[in-house]
């Protein structure tokens, strides 16, 4: 909302404030002001004049001679603009004026000529090529006949003027209008407020007789009143009126439909005008559009509607969108002598539905999409009457047709004094609060220190005592308000343990090499039920829709962070990234119930993405690429991390490739996966191969311990032994690996798996696993035959328990 400061004095005396100052207070009562715009840059020096004479250059046909009284004197000006006439009242920068963007003018010779000042422009003059209007974009400004000779030009042309960008939140639909600015602007500087004028004298005839209004769909259109304006003349509005619509942002067109955007923007009430005589009917029928009924809209677009689509017909075919757009048929033009003036109420949703489908968003749909004054309508009415009376000699008709049933009732809430004190931990007294009541202009009971406040309809924003709280609260003054640090032990910015536990664990994945992403929670419904861990799917979830996605792509609450974190590897793959590792740790959300009547329960997962090179060495020639087994590393480095003991078994799980999974378990309780995705998908997302892992991090941090853990450096030397085992190759080495820990402890520290080899000089079916045991006590030196008997005992019972022999 853009906001005339010049405007806004006609109903608040804001006295010697000045446009910054203003705004600083307005913000400070809750609605933001954004910035503060110029009219123009200042000037000096430039005055109306009046062109006495006007000839053409001696020697040149493109330029003007002109005699030019500016009130104190006569000026001979050479004007090369193509509208410059006899007769004319112009904007005149005597020399020694500054234009804006510091152009001094001096007197100087043209062709030989001398031209003492120059005839401006309004883009000369400062003002924005937008808001020209089109028939002087490439003239002079001519001022009305009536303007009076050697004025200053800057308030004629509201040139001195600030303009204030509010940044509405939606609640506060209010002030998308000059008059609920200025009621905010009244209570804030405790000022009263001026209302416009909206006296109409109205003919003998009667409007009634001329027309009559039928609404179909009341429950869409409560209200809808239809003032008939004869006898009218199309000019150009009056210069104050143009000047406040340019100040907002709106280019001037004619006196007709000026006024009805300059009702819009007082009153915050949208109108408009049909020309009576194109309407070719007596009634005007509000109803819902048929099915593929077209009409063509005032940007001569051809509308396809729909039953969704509300339509002002004149009882036959359809003249305006409701609330939207208006008919080119019945558009005002320079030949319309008389109109159909429609104040009308229509349901926001309607509205809303209505600029989601044509994309048609207006001035007058914002407002009926936030909801307007349901007081202020027929009020509008009789204002831009008022105004078409006065400004383009139209005869106001008495009696507008009018069909109503729209709901004026206002809103009840009760107050009191120690209650805001509690909540605001103020000291106001009653008096104050009654003092600020007034100020906003709520009437209300009072009795003792409780309140019942009557909140007009303007505010459609207050139903609640939170509501009357706030109120009360800015207007009192935030600034006010006193301040306290917390009582008790607690201690300002520390982690719960959790939320520290959460940080330790994306510190290590960051370590690892993995960037942080944060991705939707909602997903495509396709993608909802792929990548789900084996814990959760055994509980059979339902999936969680929104019943008003704004997009298919994001319809459905996710069972698995993976499909987001795979559409982020392929977006970024497209765009020439190829070495890509991500992580996030997020919620799914999981639910049972079929209709949901409760929240979804939230589990946090912590899942990865990993696909092209890991490690890249150009100058050794030399690249290491995303493999299972480097995932499976950093999983176990998570782990590790968390001092957990973890087990890998192998696993399929759908949507991963069958040959390269594994399930996560912790205390034998499934915990998660990891593995490569599998190569249908792969090729589906364009993706090269890329694997993930996925882990349930409420289970990991519900039997995570932190307990402090030390293990001194060993004194004695380590001896290690690398053996190799012929198995059958359906045997797993981790299974061997499991059995040496349990026989060869408590002597063997480590067993680490260094080689898995099958082909030549092995029988089929057949393969060798070769580990390495360190051997190391902290207590003493190890002997020979101490490292050599467990040797044989570890020999013994693999050789036994996996029918396994050692490879020579």
């Amino acid at each position: 909302m853009l906001v005339s400061v010049n405007w806004l004095k006609n109903y608040v005396d804001i006295g010697d404030i000045s446009p910054v100052e203003l705004a600083e207070k307005i913000t400070k009562t809750g609605i933001e002001v954004d910035g503060i715009e110029y009219i123009a840059e200042k000037s000096s020096g430039i005055v109306t004049g009046y062109v006495e004479s006007c000839g053409k250059h001696p020697n040149a046909d493109k330029l003007s001679l002109c005699q030019v009284d500016v009130g104190d004197e006569t000026l001979q000006i050479i004007c090369g603009a193509p509208n410059i006439k006899q007769g004319q009242k112009v904007a005149v920068a005597k020399p020694g004026a500054v234009l804006p963007g510091n152009f001094k003018i001096k007197k100087v010779k043209l062709r030989g000529v001398e031209s003492n000042g120059m005839i401006c422009s309004l883009q000369e003059l400062g003002i924005e090529e937008k808001y020209v209007p089109k028939d002087i974009a490439e003239g002079i400004f001519v001022f009305p006949n009536d303007t009076a000779v050697g004025e200053a030009i800057e308030p004629l042309l509201n040139l001195n003027d600030a303009v204030l960008e509010f940044d509405l939140t939606p609640n506060r639909a209010d002030c998308l209008s000059m008059l609920g600015v200025a009621y905010e602007v009244a209570a804030i500087l405790n000022q009263n407020i001026t209302l416009p004028d909206e006296s109409v004298n109205f003919s003998a005839e009667k409007a009634t007789d001329y027309v009559t209004v039928d609404v179909d769909a009341p429950e869409l259109n409560p209200y809808y009143g239809a003032f008939i304006i004869k006898d009218l003349e199309i000019r150009k509005s009056p210069l104050w009126m143009r000047n406040a619509l340019t100040a907002a942002g709106i280019r001037p067109i004619n006196n007709v439909v000026d006024i009805t955007n300059y009702v819009l923007l007082e009153y915050g009430q949208p109108l408009h005008a049909f020309d009576f005589d194109l309407l070719n009917s007596d009634k005007i029928v509000v109803r819902r559009a048929n099915e593929n009924e077209k009409m063509v809209t005032l940007d001569d677009v051809e509308r396809n509607l729909s039953s969704d689509n509300l339509a002002i017909t004149n009882g036959t075919e359809p003249v305006a969108l409701a609330g939207v757009m208006g008919g080119a048929k019945t558009e005002v033009n320079n030949d319309t002598k008389a109109i159909l003036l429609e104040a009308a109420y229509f349901d926001p949703k309607s509205v809303r539905r209505t600029v989601k489908e044509t994309g048609l968003r207006s001035e007058s749909s914002t407002r009926f999409e936030k909801g307007i004054d349901p007081n202020r309508v027929y009020r509008a009415g009789m204002r831009a009457a008022h105004l078409l009376q006065q400004y383009a000699g139209g005869t106001v008709l008495a009696e507008p047709a009018i069909f109503d049933e729209l709901d004026r009732s206002e809103k009840v809430v009760a107050i009191n004094t120690a209650e805001i004190n509690k909540r605001l931990g103020t000291q106001i007294d009653t008096g104050d609060i009654a003092a600020i009541l007034d100020r906003l202009q709520f009437s209300f009971e009072q009795h003792d220190d409780h309140f019942s406040v009557t909140v007009p309809t303007r505010r459609g924003d207050i139903t609640i005592f939170e509501d009357m709280l706030e109120e009360v609260a800015r207007i009192y003054g935030y600034d006010n308000l006193p301040f306290t640090l917390p009582e008790g032990s607690s201690q300002a910015g520390g982690l719960t343990n959790h939320q520290l536990l959460k940080r330790e664990v994306k510190g290590y994945l960051q370590s690892a090499g993995l960037m942080e992403t944060i991705t939707y929670s909602l997903t495509k419904e396709e993608w909802a039920g792929k990548f789900v861990s084996p814990e959760i799917a055994k509980l059979n979830p339902n999936q969680v829709h929104l019943s008003m996605p704004m997009t298919e792509d994001h319809k459905t609450l996710r069972l698995s962070l993976i499909p987001e974190l795979l559409q982020t590897i392929s977006h970024n793959l497209a765009r020439n990234q190829r070495d890509l590792a991500y992580y996030e740790l997020g919620t799914v959300f999981i639910s049972d119930e079929k209709e949901l009547t409760e929240q979804p329960n939230e589990k946090l997962r912590a899942s990865g993405v990993l696909t092209g090179n890991w490690l890249t060495h150009l100058w050794q020639q030399e690249k290491k690429q995303v493999d299972f087994y480097l995932v499976k590393g950093i999983v176990e480095g998570l782990f590790d991390f968390l001092d957990i003991e973890v087990d890998f078994k192998q696993g399929k799980i759908a949507d991963l490739h069958p040959g390269r999974c594994a399930v996560v378990t912790v205390k034998g309780q499934t915990v998660g996966y990891l593995g490569q995705v599998h190569p249908r998908l792969e090729k589906k997302l364009d993706i090269k191969e890329t694997y993930v892992f996925d882990i349930d991090m409420d289970y990991v941090f519900e039997v995570y311990r932190n307990t402090i853990s030390y293990r001194p450096i060993p004194k004695y030397p380590s001896v290690s032994r690398d053996i190799a085992f012929i198995v059958d190759e359906n045997v797993q080495a981790g299974d061997i690996k499991e059995l040496i820990e349990k026989t060869g402890a408590p002597l063997v520290q480590n067993v680490h798996i260094f080689d898995v080899y099958k082909g030549e000089h092995l029988e089929e079916g057949k393969k060798s696993i070769a580990i390495s045991l360190l051997y190391q006590d902290a207590e003493k030196t190890l002997k020979d035959n101490e490292v050599e008997q467990s040797y044989q005992e570890i020999v013994g019972k693999v050789n036994d328990q996996f029918d396994a022999y050692v490879r020579s």
